[in-house]
């Protein structure tokens, strides 16, 4: 049993620090979020993650070091098969998946579509693998003539549902993926369905922050679940809640980009709560990764490292940081999807030890065995707890 009776965790969401030995079987040979954007951008100013120990995990060989490095840090493997956003946060959470989910790179077979047209009421435009900003240039004015959905995917397992906000409010909205969610089981279990709101005219459309994601519900228990059951505060910020599919969560707010994620997360660290605050901040994926930007991705990271001493000093004796992230979105390479990469992880507070190198983690889910281990819990993940490396009593 620790003294720490809160973590605070933020994924960094799609912050990849190199490829991983398997990255060529998903198309992502030389792939590094972080590293090629450094590379691309010729540096960045990221102070406050390397003074907590982001500079001196293996193979971040490209940022300053500073003398005194104050957190405990090391990168992290995935085991599960895929790349996508559930895949790296339900192993994070201690649930590997041995088989990923279905992808539809040529779009959705005739059976699915059928199926949603009878179930909505309502037809379908598009029905291909494409960029959600270009499919809304392209089929945004005949949706609103017609009152048709824009369906399409991506290289991950999605099924998105794009709607202008004044042709299909928001409510129905999210009652039409909820219907999609319900209705894709078994062979064609995508992990999530989403909604994706926009609003403006032909030539100007633009993309709201209302966007909702209907994931599948975890197949076993997360350690989210573990903590709720001891009556443990369980606290989701951003998407988390939708990726665990509310599965464990005691408490949510979703937020509507990064700066509002870390406005939220502080609010509920003044708060008296014990257990776990489980933030995501998406923007560096969603806004920059897959529109590969890699200069609004360097200064969304610069925004984020300017606004961690505010957290740091939030920070209560007990309580204790990680930083991780889920899987990589490179933005220097041809793709527009995510990467196969490692990710980070970076362990602060004042109970945690300095300057420990906790090497190459096998598996996301060593995160989940040390929080479980934290918080004296049940603890059946298939990974190894680092708890004992870095806690200072």
């Amino acid at each position: 049993m620790t003294n720490i009776d809160r973590v605070i965790m933020i994924v960094l969401d799609s912050v990849g620090i190199g490829e991983l030995p398997d990255a060529g079987e998903y198309g992502d040979k030389g792939s590094n979020t972080l590293g090629n954007i450094v590379k691309v951008c010729n540096g960045i100013s990221l102070p406050n993650l390397s003074r907590i120990g982001l500079g001196k995990i293996d193979g971040v060989d490209y940022l300053p070091v500073p003398e005194h490095v104050t957190g405990s840090y090391g990168r992290m493997a995935e085991v599960s098969k895929g790349k996508d956003t559930i895949t790296g946060h339900w192993e994070i959470a201690g649930l590997q998946l041995k088989y990923p989910f279905p992808t539809y790179p040529d779009g959705f077979p005739k059976e699915v579509l059928d199926e949603f047209i009878k179930l909505t009421g309502k037809g379908v435009l598009g029905n291909c693998a494409a960029s959600g900003t270009e499919i809304i240039k392209e089929y945004g004015e005949e949706h609103m003539k017609t009152g048709k959905l824009i369906v399409y995917t991506s290289a991950d397992s999605v099924f998105q549902i794009a709607a202008h906000e004044e042709v299909v409010p928001l409510e129905e909205l999210y009652r039409i993926c909820s219907i999609a969610r319900e209705m894709l089981q078994g062979e064609h279990m995508v992990g999530r369905v989403i909604a994706r709101p926009f609003i403006g005219e032909p030539g100007n459309f633009t993309r709201t922050p209302n966007r909702r994601d209907f994931s599948a519900e975890p197949t076993s228990d997360t350690v989210l679940d573990i903590l709720s059951k001891k009556g443990l505060d369980v606290i989701a910020v951003g998407k988390i809640e939708d990726i665990f599919s509310k599965k464990g969560v005691t408490v949510a707010e979703h937020t509507k980009n990064n700066m509002d994620g870390v406005d939220v997360t502080l609010k509920f660290m003044a708060q008296k709560n014990k257990g776990l605050i489980f933030t995501n901040l998406v923007d560096f994926d969603m806004v920059f990764g897959h529109r590969n930007n890699p200069q609004g991705y360097k200064q969304a990271l610069e925004e984020f490292d300017n606004r961690l001493p505010e957290i740091l000093s939030a920070m209560k004796d007990n309580d204790m940081l990680i930083i991780t992230a889920d899987h990589g979105c490179d933005p220097t390479t041809p793709s527009t999807d995510h990467s196969r990469e490692h990710v980070p992880v970076i362990i602060y507070g004042k109970g945690i030890r300095e300057d420990i190198n906790l090497g190459t983690r096998k598996t996301f889910a060593d995160i989940a065995c040390t929080i479980a281990d934290v918080f004296n819990a049940e603890n059946k993940f298939p990974g190894q707890s680092f708890l004992k490396e870095i806690i200072k009593y």
